[in-house]
This record gives structure tokens, C-alpha cells and sequence, in this order.
């Protein structure tokens, strides 16, 4: 989602509406996951914002991001070294290019995803609740280096 301050709004409304306060450091991390386009883990929120926060623990910062999770506004990344990625301005399943190199993920619209999702469910004959798809690669800045 190209608009930040639209998921900002959003993801403060979801909040509100389920009961949470907006608290100075909550609206930190909301607004970072809302503009970020690089896939933040929890650590890099928490250098983000640890400067204007100097009293504010990273697993508060945990704690916010397992919150705004569990509201549907965040969608985790999880990768088999444990590490996990955030993204907050498409709370969705979609696809993502990965570079194998520097770790830079990038979004990939693909018009023929949702074709994709119905062909597996009929061939399976599953109801599809979720999926993943993620293209391994090495991006243009990390190919320039090996120059």
C-alpha cells in the first residue's frame, strides 16, 4: 500500500476499536511497519525507535507487533533460521522476492496469483485459508558487487 498514512490510520482505528490505547510509543511502531517497505524485524523497530523512546524495552516492542498481529494488520514473515520479518503495509498474503545475499525482500504483485490459489485448491480439493510464496534470488545491488 503506497499511502502510509492511510495504513497509519487504519491499523490506530483497528486498535481503538478493539479496545487499546494509543500510546506515544505504540504510535511509533505503527508508524514504521506502515512505511517501512523493507520488512523490518522486531530489532530493527526497536533501533528505529529506541532513541525517542530511551525507556522502552524490545519486547514491548514484541509485544506491540504480536498485538497488531493478532488484529490481521501485520503479516509475518517466518524463515527456518527463526528470524522473522514484518510487513505492514500488506497485511496479506502476497509474494515476495528474496535476496539470498544482503537479505532484502521486496514485494511482487502477480496477476495470476489468485488463478494460482483456485487451481490448487481444486486440485487438491482444499479450502485454501492462507498461503506463501517466496522467490529466492540475488538482487541487482548484490550482483553489482561481485564485480
Amino acid at each position: 500500500m503506497a499511502d502510509h498514512k492511510k495504513r497509519d490510520e487504519i491499523i490506530i482505528r483497528k486498535l481503538r476499536d478493539n479496545g487499546h490505547k494509543i500510546t506515544p510509543q505504540r504510535m511509533a511502531i505503527v508508524k514504521i511497519l506502515a512505511k517501512s517497505l523493507g520488512h523490518p524485524r522486531v530489532e530493527d523497530i526497536y533501533d528505529q525507535i529506541k532513541k525517542d523512546f530511551p525507556t522502552m524495552s524490545l519486547a514491548t516492542v514484541y509485544r506491540n507487533i504480536v498485538l497488531i498481529k493478532s488484529l490481521g494488520e501485520i503479516l509475518e514473515l517466518g524463515f527456518p533460521d527463526g528470524s522473522n520479518r514484518y510487513d505492514g503495509n500488506k497485511p496479506y498474503p502476497h509474494p515476495h522476492v528474496i535476496c539470498i545475499k544482503c537479505k532484502k525482500i521486496v514485494d511482487s504483485d502477480l496477476d495470476s496469483l489468485e488463478g494460482l490459489q483456485k487451481e490448487v485448491a481444486a486440485a487438491t480439493n482444499f479450502k485454501i485459508l492462507n498461503h506463501r510464496l517466496d522467490f529466492f534470488g540475488i538482487c541487482s545491488n548484490c550482483m553489482a558487487k561481485k564485480v
